[in-house]
């Protein structure tokens, strides 16, 4: 089994239950819990992932009685989940932030870049589902900006950790994706040319990037960023790929919980 830790992460390996969790965040492992799931667990369907659920609960110490998980929709919304509505369905919502103990922010992902956050200062936690239409929205923005005005948070303590993700070397566009990029973020820096393949102009689009300087300029510091590195295309029989596979795919699930 290929081990995946690196300098930012750990690969931890219990039996069937794989799942990556970030050094960083392990510092303030008496405050928070997470983990970004590998492969040989699936989150897809939520009425057959109770098992998978359980088992994942069981590893983190998570009730699994308390997992908000929304029904997604790579929209750019956000909500504060607070203790008058942690049993509430969330309904075409791609993010979460709270600062309720114990409730579990699970988003589930197939490429797409999971962006877990966490103001140690203000012990505040956010779980974003930023896939290409979430970054080109900048919902990573949004989830910083609840966490100021809900919370009085300063985006300098806050951390984002970028979960396995689809990378430049995979996220390949045509023209149409290539200016929703470039119109929501002006940077070239992030696209590069692909040449052409069937008589189409293509381009690589790197998202990490894009949420990398969004994420600065909402007043993150760098050393706060910490990237996975990751690819889960690379990756695909690791990490459930939806460009790889396409409908047969799975589901990863990035969980993270205050104690």
């Amino acid at each position: 089994m290929v081990d995946f830790s690196n300098e930012n992460v750990i690969h931890v390996k219990n039996g069937n239950v794989q799942y990556i969790q970030f050094r960083r965040f392990l510092k303030y492992k008496d405050t928070i819990t997470h983990g970004f799931t590998l492969k040989n667990l699936n989150f897809k369907d939520i009425n057959e992932c109770k098992e998978d659920y359980l088992k994942l609960c069981s590893e983190l110490n998570l009730d699994f009685n308390k997992v908000i998980r929304p029904k997604q929709n790579h929209t750019d919304v956000v909500e504060i989940v607070k203790y008058g509505n942690v049993s509430e369905d969330f309904i075409d919502v791609d993010g979460l932030v709270t600062d309720v103990k114990s409730v579990a922010l699970s988003l589930v992902y197939a490429d797409c870049t999971a962006l877990l956050m966490y103001d140690p200062v203000k012990n505040v936690i956010a779980n974003v589902h930023s896939g290409w239409r979430g970054t080109v929205q900048k919902i990573g923005k949004i989830a910083v900006e609840k966490m100021v005005e809900k919370y009085n948070c300063n985006p300098k303590d806050i951390i984002c950790c970028i979960c396995p993700t689809i990378r430049a070397c995979h996220f390949q566009v045509e023209e149409d994706v290539k200016e929703i990029f470039m119109k929501a973020f002006s940077d070239e820096s992030i696209i590069t040319d692909d040449g052409i393949a069937d008589g189409k102009q293509k381009y690589k689009i790197d998202a990490v990037s894009a949420n990398i300087k969004m994420l600065k300029k909402c007043g993150l510091l760098p050393e706060n960023i910490i990237d996975s590195g990751i690819c889960t295309v690379c990756n695909s029989d690791y990490f459930h790929s939806y460009r790889a596979h396409r409908e047969k795919t799975g589901r990863n699930t990035a969980i993270i919980s205050l104690k």
